[in-house]
């Protein structure tokens, strides 16, 4: 029969979002429709939603959803009506890196992900509607369907409301120096680009022991909120800064770690270029397509030095997020500290607050 819902749907590339009625389809075998309570804003959203990184229009966005859980499908195990969920990426489960425990390089992730390709059904999940399988959630409405795997329960007290950034923006800095980078207590760490995933790198490094924890910036005022979440030094980056001199200043050697988050061409080669000999780069920030990143062969060969990719902070959603949820009930990840709640019918005034700089991370909350 369907669920009425209301969605902030994207007509074509560079428009605003524009709240609509729909009716939203019963889940499949292997899903749940989940009540969003609330749902994080990403910079992969605006990327879509501005055209620069792909999907079909017109769609539903939205990647960060938490809520509860109203039905499920006949086959789904471990999830049941009432269940407070945080909603994450989409993953088939059968390829090798899922079947290896990589779910984030899964082979189907641009389709699952971005194409709104609904898992395990050729049905809309909007009847007679917009595209709206993102990141298989959609969670720009007040209703999703999504995919078992990607449906992560929360056990904690902790208000719901909160936690949908973990599912993406906050679990990929984080994750990308617990899980990619996994640095070990003591390092010295540089992290480019104090967005909320950056900000949530400098906190992973703190709760990972490092001694020497960089923020790498133009921004003063994002510096200043890096040194309260745990950063030991900063570097404000201008058109003259000569970023691995400026770190050469702080580690000598240069620092074992740079998480690059900015997505820059020119911040990826200074990272790289602050590197000690044997460090690595994690790459996380994603530019526009056909972007290309190069780096001095005979360098790379005579430093040792190693460059990864990183997707979702290389995260299993149902393991990590729950682990980020004890961190921040201990009191040693507080990324509510980057966060402030918008309506959603204010979702174009967030939009606007995200582009220009004034707020690291809005939540959008469905009322």
């Amino acid at each position: 029969m369907g669920t009425q819902a209301r969605g902030a749907v994207v007509a074509e590339a560079g428009a605003d979002f524009e709240i609509r009625d729909v009716t939203i389809d019963d889940p499949g075998p292997n899903e749940v429709l989940v009540k969003i309570v609330a749902t994080g804003l990403c910079h992969t959203d605006l990327a879509v939603k501005d055209g620069d990184l792909p999907t079909n229009f017109p769609a539903v966005l939205g990647h960060e959803g938490a809520g509860e859980v109203l039905a499920v499908g006949d086959a789904v195990q471990g999830i049941a009506k009432g269940d407070k969920v945080v909603l994450s990426y989409g993953s088939c489960g059968h390829c090798r890196p899922c079947q290896e425990g990589d779910p984030a390089y899964c082979a189907d992730f641009n389709p699952l992900n971005f194409m709104n390709e609904r898992q395990g059904s050729d049905r809309s999940v909007f009847e007679d509607g917009p595209n709206a399988a993102f990141f298989q959630q959609s969670s720009f409405a007040t209703h999703a369907i999504a995919h078992e795997r990607n449906v992560v329960k929360i056990e904690s007290d902790t208000d719901i409301s909160l936690l949908g950034p973990l599912g993406c923006g906050i679990q990929t800095g984080a994750g990308a120096v617990l899980r990619t980078a996994q640095v070990p207590a003591g390092s010295a760490v540089a992290v480019s680009g104090c967005g909320s995933v950056g900000m949530a790198a400098l906190m992973a490094a703190k709760v990972a022991g490092a001694s020497v924890i960089i923020a790498i910036d133009p921004n003063t005022d994002r510096l200043k909120t890096a040194e309260e979440l745990g950063a030991t030094d900063t570097i404000a980056v201008g058109d003259d800064t000569d970023v691995a001199e400026a770190v050469r200043k702080i580690v000598p050697a240069g620092v074992d770690y740079v998480i690059e988050c900015s997505g820059n061409a020119a911040a990826a080669r200074d990272g790289w270029s602050a590197l000690a000999n044997r460090g690595t780069l994690v790459v996380v920030g994603a530019p526009p397509q056909g972007t290309d990143y190069s780096f001095d062969a005979n360098e790379h060969i005579l430093s040792g030095r190693k460059i990864v990719g990183c997707v979702e902070g290389d995260s299993k959603v149902k393991q990590f997020i729950p682990q980020l949820v004890d961190l921040f009930e201990q009191g040693r990840f507080p990324f509510d500290k980057l966060t402030k709640r918008y309506k959603f019918d204010e979702i174009n005034k967030a939009v606007a607050d995200l582009e220009d700089g004034t707020v690291f991370k809005p939540i959008i909350e469905m009322g």
